[in-house]
């Protein structure tokens, strides 16, 4: 197996983490007869040889040992090492392709492991085949081969998806191959495997998929599920074992099974709604749970009348099982006001069971729990008396503010409890931020002037750039405006124009005076010389001094022509406001509408006011409208905010076409 590996020069080539000499040892590891070991070392040469899809030089050389090594039936876990030198043949991402013409080279090897003793060597090599083996026809003879003679489960599902690799791959074979996965979806084979071919079948040839394939596709996860259940019913129910596995929801491959389905129906959501229902009414506590977070993916990404869906996950929370009542909560903490619904069985588990209203964490910090944090984000008025009984007890949870926001008028009753809660915050003190945001929100969101004095308090916290103290002033700079109390806060103000906070300071300055030779050049100096942040935030404030502004301009066009759509947009926003003349706007917002889904809002808000200047641009709106897919689904950094984000741009859209 090792022949030859002392006598390359390890320490001369490299890897993604430096020097190569330790790939020696990591590959005579993969032959131990210890498990950790073994793992260990595989860990590591997956990190190493091919990070990211690049090749390295000590990927080409250790490829001959590795396929050495999965030849020999007694080395162990050689499933992992077929999967290793899948991953390292893969096209890489810079168009290098001498690690697939490596592994091709000794491709015979996997002609033999397809029939190996070991079921994940053979579940590993049956994509091996598609990817390395040069001869298409003989490369599908094999797998229809394998397919007559496989009785192992986990191999059977790996089958569909070689097909459907061959599919992709060898285009102008791919009839026989969609002929094979049409076959294995349906009678007389097993469950499992027919709803493995469904999901290749409806990403590779969606045309050959039965009329009834939603019904379809429940039928056979029911009659999996209690196949499964049959079969693997611990001995011993009372064993510590059976109340382990009763407690953990397992079946990774049922999971990906359907998973594989919702990814292929794509955009056609009346279908995955369906395919949910089934999911989430099966009789199979882990069928649901697998529902429960399939059901989140779609309501992140997809838009559609999701209420049905909805219901049905209020419906786990009476769940016996407590890992399904809770991804059944984490995914309506998610939704805010799409959660309502849901609402009914969230208020019923809240006053059931006070025990989950708080949530301690790891490191000690107490924290809204889950069934109280989603009732109360789906502004449902049910929530206010548990939030008031926490607020009233000796350590409220940090982030409570944060949930007032969500329930209006109905939580102005605990404007006292929130204002004498800031007021014990000290200034100065290293929990002063994580403490302070969500109570300055619950002010602001409450409307309580009374709380303007211990707002006022907050405001002598200072620190330098990103540390804790400088993120409250910009809090309380927002809050203050909130209530309109910058009158009472001028000086305060005042001292804020020589910091980072400058353009917020100018603008509840603004606010506050309306003197224009104030807050002008602090606005145009953080226009031509602040950070990101502070240029973006002068160009919105710059805005709201409309024709007082008019010195601006200049700056504000160049800002207008920035590579950078959130710097644009903004700039265009507020020359629109100080000049009102569309011509240099309009091309501004067309493009970064398309470029950046995260400008949509600012966007469609100032086409709402521009009113009838801005018709050109109405059919954005409208197109957003009737667009499937939410606008930050594949946002980077958006996820937590991506479905309340997503409602407010739909509510914009309409007004734009109801004012425009």
């Amino acid at each position: 197996m090792f022949t030859g590996i002392d006598e390359v020069d390890w320490a001369s080539l490299r890897h993604a983490h430096g020097s190569a000499e330790d790939m020696p040892g990591w590959l005579r590891a993969l032959a131990s007869a210890d498990t950790a070991e073994r793992a260990t070392a595989l860990d590591g040469m997956y990190g190493a040889l091919h990070q990211q899809g690049c090749v390295y030089d000590s990927t080409l050389a250790c490829v001959p040992f590795l396929l050495s090594l999965v030849a020999r039936e007694e080395v162990p876990d050689r499933g992992g090492i077929v999967e290793l030198l899948v991953g390292i043949g893969a096209e890489s991402t810079d168009g290098d392709p001498r690690a697939r013409e490596a592994v091709c080279a000794g491709a015979e090897v996997f002609v033999r492991l397809a029939g190996d003793p070991d079921p994940a060597v053979r579940r590993a090599t049956a994509s091996a085949l598609v990817h390395f083996l040069p001869a298409p026809d003989r490369v599908l003879g094999l797998l229809r081969q394998r397919l007559r003679a496989e009785r192992d489960d986990r191999v059977l599902f790996a089958l569909p998806e070689a097909l459907a690799l061959f599919v992709r791959r060898y285009p102008a074979h791919a009839d026989a191959a969609v002929d094979l996965l049409a076959e294995q979806s349906a009678p007389p084979y097993a469950p499992g495997l027919r709803l493995a071919a469904l999901g290749q079948l409806a990403l590779v040839a969606p045309a050959r998929l039965p009329a009834d394939l939603v019904p379809t596709a429940v039928r056979l996860l029911r009659q999996r599920s209690a196949h499964s259940a049959r079969s693997t019913e611990p001995c011993a129910a009372d064993s510590l074992v059976g109340r382990i596995r009763r407690l953990r929801p397992s079946d990774g491959e049922g999971s990906r099974l359907l998973r594989t389905l919702h990814t292929a129906l794509g955009d056609r959501v009346a279908d995955r709604i369906a395919l949910l229902g089934g999911q989430l009414t099966g009789p199979n506590p882990v069928d649901r749970c697998h529902g429960v977070w399939m059901a989140a993916a779609l309501l992140r990404g997809w838009r559609a009348d999701h209420g049905g869906t909805v219901r049905l996950l209020g419906a786990q929370l009476g769940a016996e099982q407590d890992w399904l009542r809770d991804a059944a909560v984490a995914v309506l903490a998610e939704l805010f006001e799409l959660a309502a619904p849901a609402a009914d069985d969230l208020h019923t588990l809240v006053y059931a069971r006070p025990d989950l209203w708080t949530y301690r964490g790891e490191r000690g910090s107490c924290t809204l729990g889950g069934p109280l944090k989603a009732l109360a984000r789906s502004g449902d008025p049910r929530a206010v008396p548990a939030l008031a009984h926490l607020l009233a007890g000796p350590a409220a949870p940090v982030d409570l503010g944060f949930a007032l926001t969500h329930l209006g008028a109905a939580a102005v009753p605990l404007a006292p409890a929130v204002r004498h809660r800031l007021g014990r915050i000290p200034p100065a003190s290293p929990t002063t931020a994580r403490l302070a945001a969500p109570l300055l929100a619950a002010v602001g969101a409450l409307g309580d002037e009374e709380a303007v004095p211990q707002v006022l308090l907050l405001s002598g916290a200072r620190g330098g750039p990103g540390t804790r103290e400088d993120t409250v002033t910009g809090r309380v700079i927002e809050t203050l405006e909130v209530l309109g109390a910058t009158s009472r806060a001028v000086p305060a103000l005042r001292a804020l124009l020589g910091t980072r906070h400058a353009a917020a300071a100018a603008g509840a300055l603004w606010s506050a005076q309306q003197d224009a030779s104030l807050v002008l050049p602090v606005l145009l100096r953080e226009l031509t010389q602040g950070d990101p942040a502070g240029r973006r935030l002068a160009a919105v404030q710059l805005g709201r001094l409309g024709p007082a502004g008019r010195t601006a301009l200049p700056a504000l066009r160049r800002m207008a022509r920035s590579h950078l759509a959130r710097e644009r947009v903004p700039a265009a926003c507020a020359l629109w406001r100080i000049d009102a003349d569309p011509e240099p706007v309009l091309p501004v917002f067309r493009e970064a509408w398309a470029q950046d889904p995260r400008t949509r809002r600012p966007i469609a808000r100032c086409l709402t006011a521009m009113g009838p200047a801005a018709a050109p641009l109405r059919h954005l709106a409208a197109e957003e409208l009737a667009a499937p897919r939410r606008h930050l689904a594949h946002v980077p950094g958006s996820r937590g905010r991506g479905i309340p984000e997503d409602v407010g741009l739909l509510d914009d859209c309409r007004e734009v076409l109801a004012t425009v």
